[in-house]
């Protein structure tokens, strides 16, 4: 069992480094990418990073759900929005004092990643997510999507980047690639290791599984947020959240209806009065400082610790 432990661990900190590789390497030119078609920091973060980095959660949850680990599969999807909402602490401790947000986010995108969260948690009342509510979820995210693309197709960056060379592209790739399979190295590391110690099967999704997954996220906005692209970095976070709940839940549930623990309840309740918080502390002079950062934080670590009770 000690030499199970020692090679999980050591493949542990091998994913976390190809992690952060690969979020450099995407980041970068991911946004270089999409500014030369013309599209603002904000959409980059909702859109191109934040459903980039999201690739794992989606991989992960529609592969639990396929063999029928409905328990992994959803708390994935709670565990990854309350670990991505700690983010938000992390990028105002990273970028200084505070991270201005834009007008935008504020009034859209954050209540959308709220009213999301309520939606699922409507239907995760009855500990079950149907196909047809999943093909709903699906419509809303596509619906969303559609309106971001038309009403953020601006030019103008917050921040002057370098213009897109020839290999931009190809190196985005590389970076997505190292991201996608240092989470899978990750999860599949982690999950082994809980395993060892005698965890049960919602509490490995909804921390070492969702923790794994987001690994991308975090490394993802904290590398935008150390270049001076904090619009990135949030907007990553909240785009992820909104793809986690309406896209990978949605196309999990479709492919295979849902059937969830009860302790679900409690942890998307949690989750729900988070992302109100966010949404609130965002719109209050549109400025996330150091404090707020710390309190989203401390918020996130006590759930996990009641989880863990």
């Amino acid at each position: 069992m000690v030499g199970s432990v020692v090679v999980d661990v050591g493949l542990i900190a091998v994913a976390v480094v190809g992690l952060w590789l690969g979020a450099t390497l995407f980041v970068e030119h991911a946004a270089r990418l999409a500014r030369r078609v013309g599209l603002s920091d904000l959409v980059v973060g909702l859109v191109v990073v934040s459903l980039g980095t999201s690739a794992p959660e989606f991989a992960v949850t529609i592969d639990a759900a396929l063999v029928g680990s409905s328990d992994v599969a959803a708390a994935n999807v709670v565990g990854s929005n309350l670990f991505n909402l700690a983010i938000l602490g992390g990028v105002a401790l990273v970028a200084g004092a505070s991270v201005r947000v834009p007008r935008a986010l504020v009034r859209r995108d954050a209540p959308v990643m709220t009213a999301a969260t309520a939606l699922v948690g409507l239907f995760l009342f009855d500990l079950r997510v149907s196909r047809p509510e999943a093909l709903l979820l699906l419509v809303v995210f596509l619906a969303y999507l559609a309106v971001l693309l038309r009403s953020e197709t601006s030019a103008n960056a917050d921040v002057p980047t370098a213009p897109a060379r020839w290999f931009s592209p190809l190196l985005a790739l590389v970076g997505l690639g190292v991201i996608v399979g240092g989470a899978t190295m990750l999860v599949s590391s982690a999950s082994d290791l809980a395993r060892l110690l005698g965890a049960s099967e919602w509490l490995i999704g909804l921390t070492v599984v969702a923790v794994g997954t987001s690994a991308p996220e975090i490394a993802a906005s904290v590398v935008a947020a150390r270049r001076g692209l904090a619009t990135v970095a949030v907007g990553n976070v909240l785009g992820s959240n909104v793809f986690n709940l309406l896209g990978v839940l949605g196309a999990a549930a479709t492919i295979q209806p849902l059937d969830v623990d009860p302790a679900a309840l409690g942890d998307v309740a949690w989750l729900f009065a988070l992302s109100v918080a966010a949404a609130v502390t965002l719109r209050s002079g549109r400025r996330l400082t150091r404090i707020e950062g710390v309190a989203v934080l401390v918020a996130v670590a006590v759930r996990w610790v009641l989880d863990a009770l």
